[in-house]
């Protein structure tokens, strides 16, 4: 769901610019804007529409992040630790498991 929110987004922008493209295309054509006039405000208007999105997109990675930690959902990182854990007390008790036997044998 998030994914597809995003693609939407990425798809939005990419329309935008080549909105911007070309409406700035059409007033080179009518003359109102000189070519080089033309280029100049599609390239500040692809330079903003990108800014944009690079700021929508931190702001989501944040919230993202947020709503994560509110949920109180163990991390990757997290579960690494308790595997690491279960395997040193599994080894363990393999141990003492050895032992007990070994001192049960006359």
């Amino acid at each position: 769901m998030i994914m597809d929110t995003l693609k939407e987004f990425a798809m939005a922008a990419l329309g935008a610019q080549e909105m911007v493209k070309q409406f700035v295309e059409d007033l080179v054509k009518k003359g109102e804007l000189s070519e080089s006039q033309g280029m100049k405000m599609v390239k500040e208007w692809s330079e903003r529409i990108g800014k944009t999105g690079s700021e929508l997109s931190s702001n989501m990675t944040e919230t993202i992040s947020s709503i994560l930690e509110k949920m109180n959902l163990a991390t990757k990182d997290d579960v690494e630790k308790l595997s690491k854990k279960v395997n040193s007390l599994s080894a363990r008790l393999s141990v003492l498991e050895g032992t007990h036997d070994e001192q049960k044998k006359p």
